[in-house]
């Protein structure tokens, strides 16, 4: 074997390295962003992130747009304006006009 054999096989083990990396960083990026911005579906943003890299990028896409949406509403605030509309339907007596 060659030095020059020896230098290409340094080079291709580098490369496959770097792309191996290259996937992982992008696999967890959606994860990573959901984490940072407090969204509500950060499990779920995480785990299609891997998904999406596994399947070879198909639905990555949507996941890493998915950890920038956030929902309109908080579980709170959703809890807030549910107990705020039960609260209006039974001084209405639960009928409707």
């Amino acid at each position: 074997m060659s030095g020059l054999d020896i230098f290409a096989l340094v080079v291709l083990f580098i490369l496959l390295f770097s792309a191996v990396a290259i996937w992982v960083v992008l696999a967890m990026l959606p994860g990573k962003i959901a984490a940072q911005r407090n969204h509500p579906q950060t499990d779920a943003i995480t785990v299609g992130g891997w998904v999406g890299a596994i399947f070879g990028g198909v639905f990555w896409p949507i996941f890493f747009i998915w950890a920038f949406v956030k929902p309109a509403a908080s579980a709170a605030e959703l809890h807030a304006l549910r107990e705020r509309v039960a609260s209006v339907e039974a001084g209405q007596g639960g009928q409707a006009k």
